[in-house]
């Protein structure tokens, strides 16, 4: 099994170590690594060549997230990919049992763990809300991002079939692309805690001030609008859509955008519209 891991980062010097150092200490070694650096300005080619040289280096201007991560899939010689994100870190034993967990069950196309959560420093347990599933989890990953990046392994297979991440997207690309992954592939899911996810620093990228909903209302109007979902799922999409619409709603009436509000409202009837016609 030929795993190549990608790493994107952007500015992450300070971090970028502890996410390597625990790919080089795997007990199943991967077939490469490839870190993309989407545009840093921390000295983070300098310091990579000179501490990392068997690490492969790419560099980019600064294109986001799944520009960085797109490419490393790209130039990729593995049949696998496994993502890492430069603010994460991974258990020694993650690619080992998730390999195993893949050969047991050959047809899988895409495996995904269970996660230790880290805040400002400290160990926080995860919410009822951010419970895990494998198996044909279309409708429990309508609500939120239930997949970490960090946490998968995927064939190669799943991105031809599927598409790579959305460029366009500054948040909630991988939440995207699962819809679209999990719309056609069932989910292995291994329940061991195998990633550390660090959060609470300034430069996560789901901190956004104008909130992350409207992202996942994008992503879901996306999907709707591809014609590649069963009828079972179209319904589901659409229903989370409304739902999601309605919240966006009330939070631009409390902030006074009127304009908007009058958009999403409008869009929330046609919605509803359409679902009286079904």
């Amino acid at each position: 099994m030929k795993i190549s891991v990608i790493i994107p980062t952007y500015n992450r010097k300070h971090t970028l170590q502890r996410a390597i150092d625990s790919v080089l200490s795997q007990t199943f070694k991967p077939y490469e690594i490839i870190i993309v650096d989407d545009g840093s300005k921390d000295g983070t080619k300098e310091w990579l060549l000179q501490n990392y040289p068997s690490v492969q280096y790419i560099h980019q201007p600064n294109n986001g997230v799944s520009s960085a991560r797109n490419k490393g899939i790209q130039i990729s010689q593995g049949s696998w990919i496994a993502l890492l994100d430069s603010d994460d870190e991974w258990m020694p034993e993650k690619l080992e049992y998730q390999s195993r967990f893949i050969e047991v069950n050959k047809d899988s196309s895409f495996c995904h763990t269970n996660e230790i959560w880290i805040r400002n420093g400290v160990r926080v347990n995860q919410m009822k809300k951010h419970k895990k599933y494998g198996g044909d989890i279309f409708k429990h990953c309508l609500d939120i991002c239930r997949i970490s990046p960090s946490s998968s392994i995927i064939n190669k297979d799943v991105f031809e079939e599927v598409g790579a991440f959305d460029e366009s997207l500054t948040v909630c690309e991988d939440y995207e692309l699962w819809l679209r992954v999990t719309a056609k592939f069932n989910i292995l899911f291994l329940d061991e805690p195998l990633i550390k996810k660090y959060g609470g620093h300034l430069d996560q990228l789901s901190r956004v001030p104008e909130g992350i909903e409207q992202y996942r209302i994008r992503s879901l109007e996306k999907i709707l609008s591809m014609g590649s979902l069963t009828e079972t799922q179209f319904r589901s999409a659409k229903d989370m859509l409304i739902h999601k619409l309605n919240i966006y709603a009330k939070g631009l009436k409390k902030r006074d955008k009127y304009e908007e509000l009058t958009s999403t409202e409008k869009k929330i009837q046609d919605w509803l519209i359409m679902s009286d016609l079904n």
